[in-house]
């Protein structure tokens, strides 16, 4: 499971000179942290996307300390220091970070192979191993923020020495650092756990155990919703349901290869009757045994199975995320078996699929990535070359441009990803489409083709919305929690404003019900205003208020989640015109055809 992809903050600046800007101030940072902790031990401190950071073996930092070391930062950047490059011998390189006791340093240059430049950086007093490239002096680093402390451990082994870790950002204007700042603020606002807790969505309950997820029932209808639309969506489109078991021998996982390719992400394990168990990490598998279960057909080809099929991965505890990196998620998986002149028709009508399903919900700035053969892949180059050659065909007949991500494909195959954008224009990816023809060799995979002999078919990996749970994240952040009407957990809400009023109350809400709406009623004794705020809180789209003059007239006064006051509607027409906005959308017959 991918972490998002953020977007660099660019403005009208070219990425290298933001990067050399973000670099420097990283510098300035690591310089300031050791004017005010002398006993810091320095380690690396590289430009990122949107910002910097930099990771010191000290102390934990606290909240006030922030404010010092950017104020420590702009004595630096007054005094215009320039950055002076230095190459020096290992040798002196070594001699000069151990009399300093940057142990860290030494590690870094002992690492170093033998004949390689080695550089350093020096401004003012402080000096730090580094390739560069940096701007020319502090002074041009106009805008910068001191944003947040977090744990870190050195080189990412949570075995090793637990560092600081000080994150922050440069921009070339105060006016671009402020939108930034702003931008950061409304992330905080639309944090998918702080909205979970909020719209009582879902939780993490530590007896349960850290990265394994308890929907509420609200939460829940969410997630039934989205299956929901995916299962009838899939079988338009000549989709198969099946479904796995949670765990199988460690065979199975040997032979697909993830036993060696993806062991340390496989979770948990037990011993059965003397034979080995694991958890699933995956659902392919599972789907290849099902297909191998009798002798195939040319005719029967493509097959499509899908599953939501729930898996679990070992993710160390210190990336776990919310819902967006967790331990155990469903995913909205497919594996097609095709032969191999059904490859382009099934990949352009997944890609077709994945876009509708995206249009859906409003994404519509979606960019196409081509991932190729990584180091650690399994199988023979040539089969690769084919399916890379046969991706590259895909995407450049959708007329879509695409960016090539060398490296970054799957073990057993070349993909296709489709990363959107939100609503702050953050990238996150999803859906991905992988072309294997590794898996189908490894299992002897065989279909009886139209001359008599058998051959081997070709695997496609599907997934759309990819993992739920981390979808379902994505979808709080970008609508702030304020779902659209077919999506909201609850969509309607009646709310008395009298206990003389209750009865008429819990009926609306028993006619709204009865329509298909999912309703309810608020007949507390708080006052009106409390109830209307309440609602507002939980992002209900409609509030229906009734009195004892509605009562009379068997009418309801609706008012929307934004505060829009709309004229009073009889109760039943009230029904049919939420029952309509409440609609699942539907993809259409576009891609839906079967081939």
């Amino acid at each position: 499971m991918s972490e998002p992809v953020r977007p660099r903050d660019k403005g009208d600046v070219p990425d290298d000179l933001l990067s050399r800007l973000r670099h420097s101030a990283s510098h300035v940072m690591a310089d300031a942290v050791c004017r005010l902790r002398p006993s810091a031990k320095v380690t690396i401190g590289p430009a990122i996307e949107n910002g910097f950071y930099y990771d010191f073996d000290t102390e934990p930092f606290a909240p006030e300390d922030i404010e010092r070391i950017e104020a420590e930062m702009a004595k630096i950047v007054a005094q215009d220091l320039p950055f002076v490059r230095k190459v020096i011998s290992r040798q002196e390189a070594l001699a000069m970070f151990e009399g300093k006791g940057e142990t860290y340093k030494v590690e870094i240059i002992r690492g170093i192979p033998e004949g390689e430049e080695i550089s350093l950086f020096q401004h003012g007093d402080f000096v730090d191993l580094c390739a560069g490239p940096h701007v020319a002096r502090t002074g041009e680093i106009k805008a910068f923020k001191v944003l947040s402390f977090a744990g870190a451990y050195w080189r990412g082994d949570e075995h090793n020495q637990q560092l600081q870790r000080v994150y922050g950002t440069a921009f070339t204007s105060k006016e671009e650092l402020a939108a930034h700042l702003a931008r950061l603020e409304e992330a905080k606002r639309r944090d998918h756990r702080l909205l979970g807790k909020q719209l009582d969505l879902f939780s993490v309950d530590e007896l349960v155990g850290p990265g394994f997820v308890l929907w509420h029932p609200k939460g829940a209808i969410l997630r039934l919703v989205l299956e929901d639309m995916i299962r009838k969506e899939v079988v338009k489109r000549g989709y198969q349901a099946v479904y796995t078991p949670h765990v199988a021998r460690e065979q199975l996982l040997e032979k697909s290869g993830h036993l060696a390719h993806y062991k340390d992400n496989l979770f948990g394990g037990m011993e059965l009757e003397g034979q080995r168990y694991l958890v699933k990490p995956m659902n392919c598998p599972f789907h290849v045994a099902i297909y191998r279960s009798q002798l195939r057909s040319y005719r029967e080809l493509p097959i499509r199975y899908s599953e939501l099929g729930t898996v679990y991965r070992y993710e160390r505890s210190g990336v776990l995320h919310g819902l967006l990196r967790v331990r155990g998620f469903t995913q909205d998986d497919a594996h097609l078996f095709i032969t191999e002149d059904q490859i382009e028709a099934e990949l352009d009508a997944c890609v077709r699929f994945g876009m509708d399903v995206l249009r859906l919900f409003g994404f519509e700035d979606v960019k196409f990535f081509m991932s190729t053969r990584p180091k650690d892949f399994m199988g023979e180059i040539e089969a690769w070359t084919k399916a890379e050659a046969a991706i590259r065909r895909v995407l450049e007949a959708t007329g879509h441009p695409f960016e090539v991500d060398e490296g970054g494909g799957a073990f057993y195959g070349p993909k296709i990803d489709l990363k959107i954008r939100d609503a702050l224009g953050r990238e996150w990816q999803c859906t991905t489409f992988q072309l294997d023809y590794q898996m189908p060799e490894r299992f002897g995979l065989e279909y009886v083709a139209s001359d008599g002999s058998r051959k081997r078919p070709i695997m496609i990996h599907r997934a759309l919305l990819g993992s739920i749970e981390r979808f379902i994240a994505v979808l709080i952040e970008h609508f702030a929690g304020a779902f659209p009407m077919w999506l909201a957990p609850v969509q309607a809400r009646v709310i008395s404003v009298s206990e003389k009023a209750e009865a008429y109350a819990r009926e609306a809400a028993g006619v709204l019900l009865a329509a298909g709406l999912r309703a309810d009623a608020d007949l507390s004794a708080d006052k009106l205003n409390a109830k209307i705020r309440r609602a507002q809180l939980e992002k209900i789209p409609y509030m229906l208020v009734v009195g004892e003059r509605d009562m009379a007239a068997r009418v309801v006064s609706p008012r929307t989640r934004e505060g829009k006051q709309l004229p009073a509607m009889p109760l039943d027409d009230m029904a049919k015109t939420l029952v309509a906005e409440a609609a699942v959308p539907s993809l259409g017959d576009a891609g839906a055809k079967v081939v």
